[in-house]
């Protein structure tokens, strides 16, 4: 190992923990972005480069930027209070079926819209039903975080870390359920099974019944149109096989400008309560894998690929299990870039592929900084005045994630 590689491992291994563990409270993006100028700082990557590497990731910040405003507004216009009314209502003061409720609509918020839509746009509506409900918040929030990583791979618009992996290239609509309807589904359930069980004492007894609603003003309608009509057009996006970030940002910008200023409010107050730092840890970790790549850990994790494809079955379950775990120990993102630039080396066989896939959606359930949906369902519940530590997630995680993703991972071996 040269000292050059030696620098930027230990770079990008103590960025990563300070994204992970936060220290002195520091926002996650510090921690990427500083990662990343020491690397070009120390000559470790050109800044065209790191400049380069910086732009591959504009559809994902397109597409963060549409769903942070699409939240932002329906926040500011009553449509999460809205929403919370009707689902204590349909509860009817049970504490279990108004979790059965909330983890049943992560589901959809996740399948149709993403799982970072789940983590943006459902969380703050959740904690306005548990207030709603005078309701223990935590499992509720809990199953907001789970699921978005759980339903993650029921299609390919679940999560934007499905594209990411398949090179921009994903399989048929057809051919894509044909591998993930069934682990999908066994993902989903036993999540919600662990969940259930682990959370118990806080969910059961009763909650509060028969709220009033509030009425949903124009500005309110217009906002929940924009994210139905946001999720309508990610599915056919999708289905003709085109990149989503456009469409988002553009569906996003469109709905903050026109609610607001019919509404008679300022487009941009309503943009700065909008938490940007994490465009900037997205950009960060694009450095840190471009850098990590020009050290060879790319090509070493591409003759692994190839080694495995000699038993393609348990050669799978092995890359996707090894996957998850690395999810946790440098985010979902850098592993799956790092997953999907081997995978184009490597042209390793369908199961192995399908299977890593499963393990770096749904391996983030283990920590609390697993994937980029987890940190901004972390930021959604501290700007209401909630926090989950490390331990208390894992906790659960460590029962939950490893059930998921055997069954998952069973599942789609029993296609292979």
């Amino acid at each position: 190992m040269t000292i050059a590689t030696g620098v930027t491992w230990a770079i990008a291994g103590l960025s990563t923990a300070g994204v992970i563990i936060r220290p002195m409270r520091w926002p996650e993006w510090v921690w990427a972005i500083a990662g990343a100028a020491l690397i070009v700082a120390f000559g470790l990557l050109p800044p065209a480069s790191a400049i380069a590497a910086i732009c591959k990731g504009r559809d994902v910040y397109l597409f963060l930027i549409g769903m942070m405003l699409l939240s932002e507004t329906a926040r500011e216009h009553g449509v999460f209070d809205w929403v919370a009314a009707i689902a204590v209502n349909l509860a009817n003061g049970s504490g279990a079926r108004l979790f059965l409720l909330v983890y049943t609509t992560g589901v959809l918020v996740t399948t149709l819209l993403s799982n970072d839509a789940t983590a943006v746009v459902l969380t703050p509506a959740v904690f306005a039903v548990a207030r709603r409900a005078r309701a223990e918040p935590l499992p509720l929030l809990l199953a907001c975080a789970l699921v978005a990583n759980a339903a993650s791979f029921v299609l390919p618009i679940s999560n934007p870390a499905n594209l990411v992996l398949y090179g921009g290239h994903m399989p048929p609509l057809g051919q894509w359920l044909g591998s993930f309807a069934l682990p999908s589904l066994a993902s989903i359930v036993a999540t919600f099974v662990i969940l259930r069980l682990m959370e118990r004492k806080l969910i059961v007894g009763e909650c509060a019944r028969d709220v009033e609603r509030p009425v949903l003003a124009g500005g309110g309608k217009l906002a929940l149109a924009g994210i139905l009509l946001t999720a309508l057009l990610l599915v056919v996006m999708s289905s003709l096989d085109l990149q989503l970030g456009l469409p988002t940002a553009i569906a996003g910008i469109a709905t903050a400008l026109i609610v607001s200023l019919l509404a008679g409010r300022s487009p941009v107050a309503l943009a700065r309560r909008v938490s940007w730092g994490v465009l900037l840890l997205v950009a960060g970790m694009f450095v840190l894998v471009e850098a990590l790549d020009g050290t060879g850990v790319i090509a070493m994790v591409a003759a692994a690929m190839r080694a495995v494809a000699l038993d393609p079955v348990p050669g799978a379950a092995a890359a996707g299990a090894t996957l998850a775990v690395a999810s946790n120990l440098m985010n979902n993102l850098p592993a799956g870039l790092v997953a999907s630039l081997a995978v184009a080396e490597a042209a390793p066989t369908r199961i192995v592929t399908d299977a890593l896939l499963i393990g770096v959606d749904l391996g983030p359930n283990l920590s609390v900084t697993g994937s980029l949906a987890t940190i901004l369902w972390l930021q959604a519940i501290r700007r209401e005045g909630e926090d989950v530590g490390f331990w208390r997630f894992f906790r659960v995680g460590a029962v939950a994630m490893p059930v998921a993703l055997l069954a998952a991972i069973a599942a789609r071996l029993l296609n292979a």
